[in-house]
């Protein structure tokens, strides 16, 4: 049983790890009042998306509030409810 726990416990941090991965872009235009920004993007190795430019929804105002036109981020984006979403930046 504790060797199945401990299973259980490393598949949970590698799928973590996995769907915290950063890609590196420049905010390009923010709509703050639809919570919406626009970002030349690297590679979304996650969403199997090749680089370009391309708007996504903002999971929160934090996450807008950190957000600058012309600003270089690192941030990750996933499916939320069908909508590619910034979930995360740094």
């Amino acid at each position: 049983m504790k060797t199945l726990l401990t299973l259980f416990a490393a598949l949970a941090i590698a799928a973590s790890a996995q769907a915290a991965e950063f890609t590196k872009g420049t905010v390009k235009k923010l709509d703050a009042s639809a919570k919406k920004v626009t970002i030349a993007h690297e590679d979304l190795k996650n969403l199997d998306m090749p680089a370009m430019t391309m708007v996504f929804r903002v999971k929160d105002d934090a996450i807008l509030a950190k957000l600058k036109e012309g600003t270089a981020i690192e941030f990750v984006a996933d499916r939320v409810d069908g909508k590619l979403t910034v979930t995360e930046i740094k």
